[in-house]
């Protein structure tokens, strides 16, 4: 099973409270959908994906674990999901580049560039699945974060929470955690750092929020 820090940041960054019906567009391998059954056990999720052989992994990757009964896969594009009754968050690690050379492997194109689900695309869907107090969150590159903001708030989303992630000290932001909502609210606005200045050697922040889906974070023995 493929696990990519983005799927990671956004699997464990999402806020989850009153969240019971939860989507995740472009679920890939499924690590979202596991991610957010095991933070929220009282959460029921569908999980879509466009590409078959990604889509058949998620399949066996749900079926191996203890929250198969919770998680629903289905191969479909976005655009064509029909309504199985609103969500109360959606989540989505999506495609992003748009001008870049497409790779000659098919999966890969599909994972990674946005002719399959263009930001208005999501924003427009994801206004049609959600109930009226629902949310999104997504990550994205800085510039295509940007893109999808401005395509989000035109179709009637307000921006809640933005999270800018900084691959290590010293350097810029190269990711972007946005949610949003349908109602009007506050924003706030914070940076998290993953690595200090020596490769693989993690910030607390980056361990606090990841803790409990890296074998790496082990927990801190309780003492006597």
């Amino acid at each position: 099973m493929k696990v990519g820090t983005d799927g990671v940041l956004l699997g464990a960054w999402a806020h989850i409270e009153n969240a019971n019906r939860i989507l995740d567009v472009g679920t890939g391998t499924g690590l979202i959908a596991l991610m957010l059954a095991q933070r929220q056990p009282t959460a029921t999720i569908d999980a879509i994906e466009i590409e078959e052989n990604a889509c058949q992994q998620a399949c066996e990757n749900v079926a191996n674990s203890k929250w198969h009964n919770r998680i629903s896969i289905f191969h479909t594009s976005l655009q064509n999901f029909e309504l199985f009754g609103k969500y109360d968050l959606i989540v989505s690690n999506p495609p992003f580049f748009s001008q870049s050379l497409q790779n000659p492997d098919s999966a890969k194109t599909t994972a990674r560039h946005n002719d399959t689900l263009l930001p208005m695309e999501l924003a427009q869907h994801a206004k049609r699945l959600l109930q009226e107090n629902g949310r999104i969150a997504v990550i994205y590159p800085v510039h295509e974060a940007h893109v999808f903001l401005n395509a989000a708030q035109e179709t009637g989303f307000f921006p809640r929470r933005i999270t800018h992630v900084i691959p290590s000290i010293g350097k810029k932001a190269k990711r972007m955690l946005v949610e949003l909502q349908l109602t009007p609210c506050d924003l706030i606005e914070t940076e998290l750092c993953i690595e200090k200045e020596l490769r693989h050697t993690y910030t607390q922040e980056y361990i606090d929020l990841t803790r409990d889906f890296y074998l790496k974070f082990e927990k801190p023995s309780s003492t006597l």
